[in-house]
């Protein structure tokens, strides 16, 4: 593990919060070393008769994965080549733009440490949600309910990690209707790929439920869903001709240039070509 410190930032960071946060350290998930993190950090070596100096090294995340008890099945939870090779073969694609895909395109990993699909709750998709189920969300909109339910994006609300979970069922538990949970569900992006629960039904679900069941279970069903997606709009033909600025667009909108997908996917598959 990586030694990491105040200041620090990157995927070391955010899994750090990510076990604190387990831990019952309310800090967001930014994946920046701030001074909650800090103090979250020297509060966990202080209870765990570690050095309270802040840095998070070899012994602290030794404690800190101890504590944490990562379920002990999430490694068969978790992609594997033959997966790949799989999902190339039935989509007629090289496995090394899969691979190239996979690493841009992919959160790291589709599921917290206590073993849920990662999510990200959108309080603007759920206010058009339950407009389309015929609820009208400026009647049950309030200071209180705010964070979870709005008219506009914003990223002001998001809160990461495994909070993001208090998000989506405070949503779901707005009015005892089996229509409001649906609609949060709906509202949620899940997975390793971030899919919309509200394209289930388009990418061939029964449901959104029945969406979201499958993100439980594997990786391997999150890529799955990964693949309805792209075939259900088109972007699987970009893929197969490797037009990574057309696959970018496709798949992560107009905004692609400004984070240079296509140019970071490009990369990544001459290096899995060079080295398979």
């Amino acid at each position: 593990m990586q030694t990491i410190k105040l200041k620090s930032r990157g995927t070391y960071v955010s899994y750090l919060q990510e076990l604190l946060g387990k831990l019952g350290y309310q800090i967001p998930a930014t994946g920046y070393f701030g001074n909650m993190t800090d103090e979250a950090v020297r509060d966990f070596q202080k209870k765990n008769d570690l050095v309270e100096d802040g840095e998070v090294g070899l012994k602290t995340w030794t404690v800190l994965v101890d504590k944490s008890r990562p379920a002990p099945s999430m490694s068969d939870k978790f992609l594997g080549e033959q997966d790949l090779k799989n999902f190339a073969q039935k989509h007629k694609l090289e496995l090394a733009a899969v691979k190239a895909v996979n690493e841009v395109e992919s959160s790291g990993k589709g599921f917290f440490v206590d073993g849920r699909p990662k999510i990200l709750f959108e309080g603007h998709i759920f206010w058009r949600q339950l407009k389309e189920r015929g609820i009208e969300p400026s009647s049950i909109s309030n200071a209180s309910n705010a964070d979870v339910l709005y008219s506009s994006w914003t990223k002001s609300h998001y809160v990461g990690g495994t909070r993001e979970y208090v998000r989506l069922e405070k949503a779901s538990k707005l009015l005892s209707n089996p229509l409001v949970k649906e609609a949060a569900l709906a509202s949620a992006s899940w997975g390793s790929y971030q899919i919309m629960g509200f394209h289930a039904k388009k990418l061939g679900y029964d449901s959104v439920g029945a969406f979201v069941d499958q993100m439980y279970i594997h990786e391997r069903n999150q890529l799955e869903a990964f693949g309805r997606y792209i075939t259900a709009f088109g972007c699987i033909n970009h893929l197969r001709s490797l037009n990574w600025a057309s696959f970018a667009k496709c798949y992560n909108g107009p905004a692609y240039a400004q984070n240079k997908y296509d140019i970071k996917m490009a990369q990544a598959y001459q290096k899995y070509l060079n080295h398979p």
